[in-house]
């Protein structure tokens, strides 16, 4: 693991996407391109598989993810979540469409060229721990090093840092059998994190943790992200899960995007419906953009919060519901723009007008 962040391959240039994702769509069945074309006009699911017997899991998706971003999709069971996030490895193989690392497309990659991909630059954390039972906690998180071809001595020093950095320093000799759930959970994240990946796809990684396991582990992730700058595919179907870790939402319905956003754009504006159902009980005080609430400020306090496209991060790196905490203490947030200039603050006053359905403050 490195401690700066990873930057893209030399070769994109300055403004490339780390993941570019056009048009992909996934079929199980036969009739395979008669169902995709019949999508692509706009039949549903299943009248497409009354018509061919064949089941659209991903239809046409496209996106793109900024390296050192969480981009989130969310969604109900069978909606193609992770069916789309099995595309982007080729777990699963995808019926149409491009995938490009780093501007290199991987669903036209030669089977050993995939190989060296999933070793190199794209891991995998996935619902179900997967540990194996009869080798140790330390051994677990070495098996991707020693099918990398590490030497046994450097392969435990990463899987001990590794360890370490999510907290299980002292638990690198015991069996997956003497941990619990949230344990063995990070186990498997340290040992995603031990083979130092560019890309970290996470399929539901944390829906089998109770809930105060979980909203610890999502910390913990949050803080590992912030320290390295690893990009990450987050799959969950909890829309608070989403909020809490995502730089950008997708909800996922049918197979297809509902919506793509800030997560202040998918509460405060849903494309629809069906985005706006999920997002009826969802704390507004979370996600509401700082620049809806911001007066004029001669100059900077200690404190600044990185501005961008009206959703704020303290810092560049902690969650929105982190400025709420703050202002609920009455200590007051200055607001900066991406070259770190003042824009103005957010005191208590402004969310509570704000959340009452008052004016906006003056300023920005």
């Amino acid at each position: 693991m490195q401690d700066t962040p990873k930057a893209a391959s030399s070769n994109t240039g300055a403004q490339a996407k780390r993941i570019a994702v056009r048009g992909v769509s996934k079929v199980f069945g036969a009739n395979g391109e008669a169902a995709i074309g019949l999508a692509r006009q706009g039949m549903s699911k299943n009248d497409i598989l009354a018509k061919t017997g064949a089941v659209v899991a991903v239809n046409d998706i496209s996106f793109s993810v900024d390296a050192g971003e969480i981009f989130v999709v969310m969604g109900l069971s069978g909606s193609g979540k992770s069916t789309l996030v099995r595309c982007l490895n080729r777990l699963q193989e995808p019926s149409a469409g491009t995938i490009e690392i780093d501007g290199e497309d991987i669903v036209a990659a030669p089977e050993e060229r995939l190989r060296a991909l999933r070793l190199e630059k794209i891991t995998m954390v996935f619902q179900h721990f997967a540990l194996l039972p009869h080798r140790t906690v330390a051994e677990n998180v070495e098996y991707g090093l020693k099918m990398r071809g590490l030497g046994k001595a450097e392969r435990n020093a990463k899987a001990l840092k590794a360890l370490d950095s999510v907290g299980l320093g002292g638990w690198a000799d015991r069996y997956p059998a003497n941990l619990s759930g949230g344990m063995q959970q990070r186990v498997g994240l340290a040992r995603a994190l031990a083979l130092d990946p560019e890309i970290l796809l996470m399929d539901e990684p944390f829906s089998a943790l109770d809930p105060l396991i979980r909203r610890d582990m999502q910390g913990e992730l949050l803080e590992l992200q912030r320290r390295y700058r690893t990009t990450i595919i987050f799959i969950t179907h909890d829309l608070n899960e989403a909020l809490t870790l995502g730089d950008h939402v997708a909800v996922m319905k049918d197979g297809r995007f509902a919506q793509v956003g800030r997560p202040a754009d998918i509460v405060l504006q849903p494309a629809d419906d069906y985005v706006a159902a999920f997002t009826r009980d969802i704390d507004r005080g979370r996600v509401l953009p700082v620049r809806s609430a911001i007066r004029q400020v001669a100059s900077a306090e200690a404190l600044r919060v990185l501005l961008a496209d009206g959703a704020a991060t303290i810092e560049g790196a902690r969650p929105l519901h982190e400025v709420f905490g703050l202002v609920a203490a009455n200590r007051p947030v200055v607001v900066v723009d991406a070259a770190g200039q003042p824009e103005g603050m957010v005191t208590a006053a402004d969310i509570t007008n704000v959340l009452a359905g008052g004016s906006q403050s003056e300023g920005v």
